[in-house]
């Protein structure tokens, strides 16, 4: 199992490279909105567990859009359990970064908030 789990892991420079190419790519984090509003990875969408099932049509609509899901570090689980849910789904390029939020403040890279979201939340 732990061959599959290091399989789909990206790691901070590719998906720091991919990011900043614009090449498609959906990244999400997965958790609650408050957390998304404080502080998210550049263009990251939110995409909560709670609901996941019901808006991962919004942001991803064919089945081979490639995902990025990551959560706020290495010791949260969420990405882990969304990526499982979403190949669930019939989502097949997946891929969770694992170092999450934490791993992108200690590189020193770009954070974006987005108190506006918190608030159409609601």
């Amino acid at each position: 199992m732990s061959n599959e789990r290091v399989s789909n892991e990206i790691g901070i420079e590719e998906l720091s490279e991919r990011i900043g190419r614009g090449d498609g790519l959906v990244v999400a984090e997965v958790l609650p909105a408050p957390y998304y509003a404080a502080g998210h990875l550049p263009g990251a969408v939110n995409l909560p567990l709670d609901g996941l099932e019901r808006t991962i049509a919004e942001v991803a609509p064919g089945r081979d859009t490639p995902i990025v899901v990551y959560c706020s570090g290495p010791t949260c689980r969420n990405s882990h359990t969304a990526a499982a849910r979403l190949a669930a789904l019939g989502y097949g390029a997946v891929r969770v970064f694992t170092g999450g939020k934490a791993a992108w403040r200690d590189a020193g890279l770009v954070m974006e908030r987005a108190a506006a979201a918190a608030e159409v939340q609601r």
